[in-house]
């Protein structure tokens, strides 16, 4: 959560390719361990901070895209806490940057958040939402998640299904017959397959992007993602304590 790291990571990136598109997390800051002794009372390991910390690098860098966890839940043995006005008030932030939330879903009640929030005008359109799936007590991986968490979704919504750990590929393969992009990354498994680390993230990418083209799809380039995803040509903003110059028009 160090502003500083995320500017530095961020102003190498623009630096080298300003049309990549750039998503940062904001999941960090929500995880609660109640202590045995007080259950109200946070112990080792808790991040938990105001919802306008954790969006903080949100408002001064101004990425393409940026997480919006909708979950609250377990999390082997500690709780991650989003509580709907929490969401909100990071959605605010979000908003007013300019910037193209990501909305995870962990389970189909976080779905059930989703239709509020559009409801009630946190959030609008064009909607990218990503199902987790393999983290325990949340969505199972298995075609038929994927096939229920895609019919409770708002119409129009673009959608990645996650699969974490050995369902990684699985899960990319399974987004893209239902109708969905892929992912895959060194968040999700470390292994290019069975017994075997991956390399790099870049190995990762190459094997779903021929799991994709075998299955008959074709990979965007970054310019064709950004219309997909209705996002500006490019974004040169990393910020004006970097000494850089503000491309309002990316900004935007």
């Amino acid at each position: 959560m160090e502003l500083a790291l995320y500017k530095e990571v961020v102003r190498q990136l623009r630096s080298e390719n300003p049309e990549l598109i750039l998503n940062l997390t904001t999941g960090p800051g929500g995880r609660f361990v109640p202590s045995a002794q007080d259950p109200k009372v946070a112990d080792e390991g808790s991040t938990l901070v105001v919802p306008e910390r954790r969006v903080e690098h949100i408002a001064a860098l101004r990425p393409d895209i940026c997480t919006l966890d909708l979950n609250t839940m377990n999390s082997g043995g500690q709780v991650v806490i989003n509580t709907p006005g929490n969401v909100r008030r990071m959605a605010k932030i979000i908003r007013e940057a300019g910037v193209l939330p990501e909305i995870e879903l962990f389970d189909s009640g976080d779905i059930a958040l989703l239709h509020d929030l559009l409801i009630d005008g946190t959030l609008s359109g064009p909607l990218l939402c990503s199902f987790v799936m393999g983290v325990k007590y949340g969505f199972q991986p298995s075609p038929e998640t994927v096939l229920y968490a895609r019919q409770l979704l708002p119409t129009g919504a673009q959608f990645t299904a996650i699969g974490i750990g050995r369902s990684m590929f699985k899960m990319a393969a399974q987004s893209y017959l239902a109708g969905g992009h892929v992912r895959v990354g060194l968040e999700d498994s470390v292994y290019l397959t069975k017994g075997e680390l991956a390399s790099s993230n870049a190995a990762l990418v190459k094997k779903v992007a021929r799991i994709v083209d075998d299955l008959g799809g074709d990979i965007a380039t970054v310019g064709e993602a950004r219309k997909i995803l209705q996002l500006p040509e490019s974004n040169a903003y990393v910020g004006p304590s970097l000494g850089q110059t503000q491309d309002a028009s990316a900004a935007a």
